[in-house]
């Protein structure tokens, strides 16, 4: 067995095991896009533009919350995902909604669909998992459309917090993910053009410790980057200032390195 199907068989054992414990019935579509502290997909979403029309690709899409979001967008959408119970909730989810998806079980590196195929591909959380990302960003380039744009977001590797933060939450994580660096927006740039990045959540990410030392939620308890959907923005007023700082802190060249998601965009060329 090689590194990477034994990694592949980790990820989809300890995937298929947080699918059977979700209860189908409370996970919320719209709060991933909608809630307030939901910045790096509404800042997607306006980078996108309408999705009305448009052929998606949701690369480990999880429990599908984005596929059936984008598809009440409009979009025809695929989801993959290596874990299998994972592609099933998401199966569900849809019907549940009312609309229908196109579910593949595939690893990244190995997408198992047609090239040439997609107008966008939305990559959530999921190369931070993957050790072969060369083979990765070939695979999303090779199912796009000429034209067609990559989306993705993912956790950085730079912030102190952050890091006390995953050294705590071992049971909610997989052992063999790594935070990404500013050498995989090189890496993205060797397979698409015009790529770009944009980072979030530094002084907001006060709402963690808000979690832990006041809520008293142990990291090992409830995922926070699920847990924070579930606020409304009468539950955030007073973090609200902190999301605006954000906006100016983010956009420092260094500063941004302490953020805690980025998200990176490029297109295939022509």
């Amino acid at each position: 067995m090689t590194p990477e199907v034994d990694i592949h068989e980790k990820e989809s054992r300890f995937h298929d095991a947080w699918a059977a414990s979700t209860d189908i019935a409370a996970v919320d579509v719209r709060a991933a896009f909608e809630a307030p502290s939901a910045m790096e997909n509404q800042f997607i979403l306006r980078l996108l533009g309408p999705l009305t029309g448009k052929r998606v690709l949701d690369v480990g899409a999880g429990l599908g919350e984005s596929s059936v979001y984008f598809a009440l967008q409009g979009a025809s959408v695929t989801c993959t995902d290596l874990s299998p119970s994972m592609v099933d909730i998401a199966s569900r989810l849809a019907k549940r909604h009312g609309v229908t998806l196109t579910a593949v079980v595939s690893p990244g590196e190995t997408l198992h669909v047609p090239s040439n195929e997609f107008d966008i591909v939305y990559v959530a959380n999921t190369i931070h998992h993957v050790t072969n990302k060369p083979a990765l960003f070939s695979q999303l380039r090779r199912v796009l459309k000429p034209g067609g744009i990559f989306v993705s977001v993912d956790p950085l590797a730079y912030n102190p917090v952050i890091q006390v933060y995953r050294r705590m939450a071992t049971k909610v994580r997989t052992e063999d993910e790594a935070p990404l660096t500013f050498a995989d927006v090189d890496l993205a740039s060797r397979y698409f053009e015009g790529v770009a990045h944009r980072e979030f959540w530094i002084a907001s990410l006060v709402l963690f410790l808000k979690y832990f030392l006041i809520d008293r939620v142990h990291p090992n308890q409830d995922r926070y980057w699920k847990r924070i959907f579930s606020e409304t923005r009468d539950s955030l007023k007073w973090w609200m200032p902190l999301r605006s700082l954000d906006e100016h802190l983010t956009r420092l060249p260094l500063v941004r390195r302490l953020a805690w998601n980025m998200v990176m965009w490029g297109r295939k060329p022509l």
